[in-house]
């Protein structure tokens, strides 16, 4: 090979090395910083960058970006003498390379340590429960410590969170079981508080079974009080239309039977004979010890002894002598027919036309129903049906009987 061709060939090469010392490239959210013949230079910015080869070194490659680290449980001991073990997470970012570079040797691990310093400072004047209430007020106080500390490093502390905090085993059982007595507790306090709504909704409803109850039995008395005066006042008013009518109809009984009992005109004769036929019934029952004969009775049997012939020699039973001189029935004494088309006919209007069938049943309500009373037809006395009875025998000029 020629020696040309070999200079040509290293010549190329200190080329590519002198242009991949000169050419460097910063990715995006990080920061290089440079050195000049080992003394700071400069800060390289994302992008393509120009360094003087063999001149110019790259220091370190800082990452801008927001950083998290979690540092493992700590032992912290608190105000009333109680190990804990603290879980801490710390939100930081480099704002300034330069410093992150020169003004610390490793800012992860001072960032470490100093966490942990503020963390026992604080959670040292705490005790356990404060310790595990006031979380906000721990994470507040470290992140304001760390932030002012680490300032000159070129970090910013965005924030600090407590992960967890672990208390002794011995404590942890003592927690779980006033954790359980007061969620018994509680529990015992709402299933009272159950029963006691339960117990006064149960009262309630009671109470208001109870009422619509008495109510119902109160309406229920109501309206079988008004059905059964109602029915009172119905059978009362059927009641007094049986007796109108039967009043009615012995009213015609006797004005029949006394008008024909003066159509007949009766003898003393027949009296005396009907009186002799009651007189056994008078005497009729076992309880009849005593029987006392009215005076009259020798009168009656006078009377029967003259009309059976025993002062005259004659009887009323005798059959007389014709007109004509013979022995025959004797002549028939004129009488008044009697009218016996009205015997059944009642003086009361039809039973569609009677008071009574227009009766109205009124509601559950304080108000007789309105019943007019019907009129009873005047019946005449025995001394006006006398007197009518002898001003037709004197009309029609009959006879009395001979006795």
């Amino acid at each position: 090979m020629e020696p040309a061709l070999i200079a040509l060939i290293v010549i190329a090469l200190l080329v590519v090395i002198v242009l991949a010392k000169s050419l460097t490239i910063v990715p995006q959210a990080q920061a290089k910083v440079v050195e000049r013949l080992g003394r700071y230079s400069r800060t390289l910015s994302p992008g393509l960058s120009l360094l003087v080869p063999f001149v110019d070194r790259v220091r370190a490659t800082i990452d801008l970006r927001e950083q998290v680290i979690s540092f493992p449980p700590q032992p912290v001991i608190t105000a009333d003498n109680l190990q804990v073990g603290i879980d801490t997470v710390v939100y930081f970012q480099v704002t300034d390379p330069r410093l992150a570079v020169y003004g610390i040797a490793n800012y992860i691990t001072g960032m470490e340590q100093l966490t942990t310093t503020t963390l026992r400072n604080v959670v040292g004047g705490l005790n356990l429960e404060g310790a595990l209430t006031g979380r906000d007020g721990i994470n507040s106080q470290l992140r304001e410590v760390l932030d002012g500390t680490t300032g000159p490093w070129g970090l910013r502390v965005a924030r600090v969170e407590i992960k967890a905090i672990d208390p002794p085993p011995s404590i942890q059982d003592s927690m779980e079981k006033q954790m359980r007595a007061d969620r018994d507790k509680r529990a015992i306090i709402l299933q009272a508080e159950g029963a006691r709504q339960s117990a006064i909704t149960t009262a309630e409803g009671e109470k208001a079974s109870a009422i619509l109850s008495a109510e119902g039995r109160k309406q229920a008395a109501i309206l079988e009080a008004e059905a059964e005066r109602q029915s009172r006042i119905l059978r009362a008013e059927g009641e007094r239309a049986a007796l109108f009518l039967q009043a009615q109809g012995q009213a015609k009984s006797i004005e029949t039977v006394f008008q024909a009992i003066h159509d007949g005109k009766p003898d003393q004769g027949l009296l005396a004979y009907q009186y002799l036929q009651t007189l056994p019934q008078i005497a009729q029952g076992d309880a009849n010890k005593m029987w006392i004969v009215p005076s009259e009775f020798s009168k009656a049997l006078e009377g029967l002894a003259n009309l059976g012939g025993a002062g005259e020699g004659r009887s009323w039973m005798d059959v007389g002598s014709s007109p004509d001189g013979g022995t025959g029935a004797p002549a028939a004494r004129p009488t008044a027919e009697m009218d016996t088309s009205g015997w059944f006919e009642s003086a009361l209007p039809p039973a569609a036309d009677q008071p009574e069938a227009k009766i109205e049943l009124t509601s559950i309500a304080d108000i007789a129903p309105s019943v007019p009373t019907p009129e009873m037809p005047a019946t005449p006395s025995l001394h006006q049906a006398a007197e009518e009875v002898a001003g037709q025998a004197e009309d029609g000029g009959a006879e009395p009987p001979a006795r």
